[in-house]
């Protein structure tokens, strides 16, 4: 059985998002659909072992970016892919799920976890997560974010 057809939104080639999970609001994102995956900056990003259990342990953004808050995430629930950059350029990385809000939902999200230290946006979001939900439109910005700010 089919599942059925979710409603499309027009997003903006960029914007801002929640990350509740990681107690993040109004994150600079780029809507990227020339990217599969969606990807997030961390840092710091190893993997540990805690009574016998691995965990991935990274930090969302780096001390360099303003929303940085030095806190350190663990899950359990990780994999590892291998991703092929703009440039050609191919790299194995983690990925983690967790929820991202766009128009005021909450979506579930899967990131992988990259070094974006020395681009503009931190977050990516691909083409796996605006499939079905999104229509992009290259010409607005911040749609997402300035129906969130609106004043009733």
């Amino acid at each position: 059985m089919k599942k059925p057809k979710q409603a499309t939104r027009i997003i903006g080639r960029v914007d801002k998002i929640d990350l509740p999970g990681f107690e993040i609001e109004d994150l600079d994102c780029k809507v990227d659909t020339g990217a599969d995956t969606s990807s997030i900056h961390c840092s710091k990003v190893k993997i540990v072992e805690q009574d016998g259990v691995e965990f991935l342990k990274f930090r969302v953004l780096d001390k360099k970016h303003p929303q940085f808050s030095k806190k350190t995430h663990l899950v359990h629930e990780f994999s590892e892919k291998r991703v092929k950059s703009s440039s050609g350029h191919s790299e194995l990385r983690y990925v983690i799920k967790t929820k991202v809000i766009v128009f005021g939902t909450e979506f579930p999200i899967t990131f992988t976890l990259s070094d974006r230290e020395k681009m503009k946006y931190p977050v990516l979001l691909g083409r796996r997560f605006l499939k079905n939900k999104f229509i992009v439109d290259v010409s607005k910005t911040d749609l997402s974010h300035s129906e969130k700010t609106k004043k009733p």
